[in-house]
């Protein structure tokens, strides 16, 4: 489906790529420099679609959208930005934005987010526009990984969807959850959390709703559970996955009433709260085995946000380093700062506690290290040098090394010319390609968009190696009537 674009960025070159690249997609492309000159084309190309960065030479495009949309509510807007922040993708959508994409974009993401608002209209909240933002999120990082963090958090903070965020322990569940929390309509009221994990189970029922006074035993007075002292506000239930089966039990009865009461108590009160519940378990595999109640599964997990671990997010490792550092030395500890051989040591570290245990490494550096500017030697001493050593993102897997070493004895007993013919790289290769691939596919929930960003190549060629491999992703993503890269 074609239409008329206008692409707003002051960057020539920038405007030449994109142009060309919406021209292949058979759409009629009109360009501008500035918010002067947006206007003169706009009243001459009357655009299906307004493309525009954020930073122009005479103003903010984030404050053309807000206006312009006053007069043309219809009219779908993209904005892309180097400013990629949680506050800029928040902002893009609370003017009303069709879709963000931070810079450096894919142009095959652009061109599907153009097809997307020509076919379906202007998609943007109403009222958004006059959404306060308050504060600074504690989520930080540019990369491709935590870009589309943003997006999603974007996308959720104007409403009550439930939230269900997955990832490793360390990766910063409880910010995203308290992100959605003070971007959204509920910043004023409580937001109350819960560690499943760290209350015993028999306690559960009472933390959530709250008892009576004589409920069980030692239970001398009414205490009010989390779901009244979140009232308004945002319930945020962490390690949901630890959850016993009655509490589940009593919980998706109250996702499904909206109502609840407390231990040993009659009334029924209603629950306003907006819950986000976090895990690092995959609660997929505990439904599988009985270990998690299906039907609560499909009710927390409406709008899934899949964190990136931090060695997933590397590019993102310096900027958090020196972040925790100065955060250090407003806490009153010894400025530090890092030369560009430590920051290297702390890239190819692969961190098993994510970004809780580069905190905890930065302060605990600010607090010994004798000199301002801490070199490679001094990360290695903080981390211990064997741990660095191992963990190295090249270093050799013995697990994977071994598993080479068996195909190849089975392939020496099954076919022993194979290990001369010339063709054992290439198979290999593809023994190992496609299980990378397909494993990748249903991490993303069949989504190639992510799958390939994740894998690190274009979005074409994972295309490409789907077919030459045979990979069927029909029951997913992008067989169930949605485009490929489709949000």
């Amino acid at each position: 489906m074609s239409g008329s674009i206008l692409v707003v960025d002051d960057d020539s070159a920038i405007r030449t790529v994109v142009a060309a690249a919406l021209k292949r997609e058979g759409h009629r492309v009109t360009t501008a420099a500035s918010i002067a000159e947006f206007r003169r084309e706009f009243r001459l190309a009357r655009p299906d679609v307004l493309v525009t960065d954020v930073v122009l030479p005479d103003g903010n495009g984030l404050d053309l959208v807000s206006s312009l949309l006053g007069e043309h509510p219809d009219l779908p807007v993209i904005i892309f930005s180097a400013q990629n922040t949680l506050a800029t993708a928040v902002r893009a959508t609370e003017v009303g934005a069709f879709d963000y994409l931070p810079k450096p974009f894919d142009l095959d993401a652009l061109a599907q987010a153009v097809r997307g608002a020509i076919a379906k209209g202007r998609r943007g909240p109403a009222g958004a526009a006059e959404a306060e933002l308050i504060g600074g999120p504690s989520l930080i990082g540019r990369s491709p990984a935590m870009q589309e963090v943003y997006r999603v958090i974007a996308r959720v903070v104007s409403n009550d969807l439930t939230v269900l965020v997955m990832g490793e322990s360390g990766t910063g569940k409880e910010l995203v959850a308290q992100a959605i929390h003070d971007m959204g309509p509920r910043k004023r009221a409580p937001f109350v959390a819960l560690n499943m994990a760290a209350i015993p189970r028999e306690l559960i029922e009472a933390e959530l709703f709250g008892h009576e006074r004589g409920a069980f035993t030692g239970a001398a007075a009414r205490v009010a559970g989390k779901f009244e002292q979140a009232a308004g506000g945002t319930l945020f239930l962490d390690e949901i996955g630890d959850m016993p089966m009655d509490a589940q039990t009593r919980l998706l009865r109250v996702l499904q009433s909206g109502e609840f009461t407390t231990v040993g108590g009659a009334r029924p009160i209603r629950a306003d709260v907006r819950i986000v519940a976090a895990t690092n378990k995959e609660l997929s595999t505990l439904v599988a085995a009985g270990q998690f109640r299906e039907d609560l599964f499909y009710r927390l997990n409406v709008v899934p946000i899949a964190l990136p671990s931090l060695r997933e997010r590397r590019q993102d490792i310096a900027l958090l380093a020196r972040h925790f550092l100065d955060r250090a030395a407003e806490d009153g500890l010894p400025r530090k700062q890092l030369d560009a051989d430590a920051v290297a040591v702390l890239e190819r570290y692969d961190w098993p506690g994510n970004v809780r245990q580069l905190e905890n490494l930065m302060r605990r550096i600010a607090a010994l290290s004798r000199d301002e500017w801490v070199d490679a030697a001094g990360i290695r001493r903080a981390l211990g040098e064997a741990s660095v050593h191992g963990s190295a993102p090249d270093a050799r897997d013995p697990g994977i090394e071994t598993a080479v070493r068996a195909r190849l004895d089975r392939i020496a007993i099954e076919d022993p010319d194979a290990l001369d013919d010339g063709g054992l790289y290439d198979r290999i290769i593809g023994e190992v390609e496609r299980p990378l691939i397909e494993a990748m596919l249903a991490r993303h929930g069949h989504n190639q968009l992510r799958a390939a960003r994740a894998l690190g190549i274009n979005r074409n060629t994972l295309r490409k190696r789907l077919d030459t491999l045979g990979i069927d992703v029909a029951g997913g993503v992008n067989g169930a009537g949605r485009p490929d890269g489709a949000e």
